[in-house]
């Protein structure tokens, strides 16, 4: 009897997959390999087929193999890529990007996209270099230069990002995204402005959402630059209104999300935090938007203090630790499974996930808002840590989520009853951290921080257990990349707001506050 081919095999495995038949597939797999052992590609499937069977530990150690093999071929580069982000595992990808920018025949394709997820892991300059090598092979290379200007923004270098923005849109006018770049780099006036050429583009027939969305928000922000206000309002309409067709905010499950969290009872806190000496981690949570970024640049003028920006590390420790994936910071079965969960192991995993980035200070900050949902987990997995929540006026918050175009893990922020509805269970959920872990969180209010930064940042010192320098009351010392959707805004420094942002849209943004309002946030009226 003639036995299958590898080709045959793996046909038939791709069939038992597309059918979700996960044994069956693999099965084959498993078959496949055995012909061709180093082959990455079967490896990669494997772990596609062990994630979607449900196996997230096995599905991560399946591209850790694939990783240590390596790519066989240009073609396997790119997938192996993206699965090593998909598990956090950084020290792998940053490995196999060494070898591909040492290796002078690597396409200018493949710099782009590990460009890219470079910096979806906060990896900044490692990204700037693959940018840098795809522009150097290939200078007319739209991909490679718009990835290129997005970096060089996140590094400071302003007018270096509109040249390369400004050098795409010159080649090829109407690609949104780089119009959304580029209305972030500079305050525009009414002598100098591209509304025109926006309002051009979004009346183009049969635009995708993601086009139209990403337009109408460069036109907001624009038109709110100058003071058109009437008009911006209908862009953020716009754009609220194409985000809305593609995401969907599920507020049962949210609300069960938040109870269930409420309803965890911690055990015995874990070990794990003896066993990396002399290495406070400080977690700066809160809602997006609401000043976390500049909270930590201001704290990285500390000599004791590495800012690390915004990692994914904790989040990645607890899909292990549950053995289960999940797209945002944190879903319902990673709750239900916490209680048998070992947390010495998911504070030593996380210790370990960011050795590879810490430097000799004995502090180091992780600015990743969304882990105020990790909050429990974070006082149980590592006992030493310290963790700042950023307050700020309920409206200005919820209205810089409105109008900012965030990820598909942030559906809630495309509609005011919604923002309201996730920025209540917030508020709702903190409070609750707050009487579970006394003492453990600092909140830091915004107003105050720009208002009186030596005074406030005398008293975040003080809570993390870090000397106060002076250095702690302006952001102009940190040379730190950033790539949130501050990173513009937070290098103007410190600045006090005598009204706030929302301000002129009040009238539009009556169902917000009336929902605020209804769920017991006070929102005092604007004065005249």
């Amino acid at each position: 009897m003639v036995s299958p081919t590898f080709e045959q095999i793996s046909q038939r495995a791709q069939q038992q997959a597309e059918a979700c038949n996960w044994d069956a597939a693999r099965k084959d797999w498993l078959d496949a390999l055995a012909l061709v052992p180093d082959s990455v590609e079967v490896m990669l499937e494997l772990s596609y087929v062990e994630s979607l069977s449900g196996h997230y530990r096995v599905a991560h150690d399946w591209a850790l193999r694939a990783a240590k093999a390596g790519p066989s071929s240009l073609d396997a580069v790119v997938p192996l890529v993206q699965r090593l982000r998909t598990f956090n595992a950084i020290p792998q990808m940053r490995a196999l990007v060494a070898q591909l920018l040492a290796d002078g025949r690597t396409p200018v394709a493949v710099l782009v996209e590990c460009a890219r997820q470079l910096s979806n892991l906060n990896d900044f300059d490692l990204a700037l270099r693959c940018a840098e090598a795809a522009t150097a092979k290939a200078p007319d290379d739209l991909a490679a230069r718009l990835v290129r200007g997005q970096l060089l923004a996140s590094h400071g270098r302003i007018n270096d990002a509109a040249a390369d923005i400004n050098w795409a849109l010159a080649h090829q006018p109407g690609i949104p995204i780089a119009w959304w770049m580029l209305s972030r780099l500079h305050k525009q006036t009414p002598e100098s402005n591209h509304v025109s050429q926006l309002r051009s583009f979004l009346a183009t027939p049969g635009l995708h959402p993601d086009h139209v969305s990403a337009l109408a928000r460069a036109l907001h922000k624009e038109l709110d630059d100058i003071g058109a206000h009437d008009e911006a309002w209908q862009a953020l309409e716009l754009l609220c209104k194409a985000r809305r067709s593609t995401e969907h905010y599920d507020r049962a499950a949210h609300h069960e999300l938040m109870d269930a969290l409420m309803a965890w009872a911690p055990g015995k806190p874990g070990a794990a935090a003896v066993q990396v000496k002399a290495k406070t981690p400080i977690f700066i949570v809160g809602m997006h938007r609401s000043g976390t970024t500049l909270l930590e640049q201001l704290l990285s003028a500390s000599p004791q203090l590495l800012g690390l920006g915004e990692l994914n590390d904790f989040s990645s420790a607890m899909r292990h630790a549950a053995d289960h994936y999940c797209r945002g910071p944190i879903d319902l079965t990673i709750v239900e499974r916490a209680a048998g969960i070992d947390f010495s192991a998911v504070g030593q995993r996380y210790q370990e996930g960011v050795a590879w980035r810490l430097g000799d200070e004995s502090f180091f900050a992780d600015k990743q808002p969304s882990n105020f949902l990790n909050i429990g987990f974070i006082c149980q997995a590592l006992p030493q840590a310290k963790i700042l929540h950023m307050v700020r006026d309920p409206v200005e918050t919820c209205f810089s989520n409105l109008r900012e175009l965030f990820t598909e893990i942030n559906p809630h922020s495309y509609g005011q009853q919604d923002m309201a509805d996730y920025f209540l269970q917030y508020r709702r959920l903190m409070a609750h951290w707050h009487a579970m872990f006394p003492g453990r969180i600092l909140d830091v209010d915004y107003a105050r921080l720009t208002a009186s930064p030596e005074c406030t940042m005398r008293e975040v010192a003080a809570f993390c257990g870090i000397d106060y320098t002076d250095g702690m009351r302006s952001t102009a010392s940190s040379g730190r990349a950033i790539a949130t959707a501050s990173s513009i805004q937070v290098r103007e420094g410190v600045v006090r707001r005598e009204r706030p942002k929302w301000a002129p849209y009040a009238r539009q943004l009556q169902p917000l506050i009336t929902a605020l309002r209804q769920g017991g946030i006070e929102v005092p009226e604007l004065p005249a």
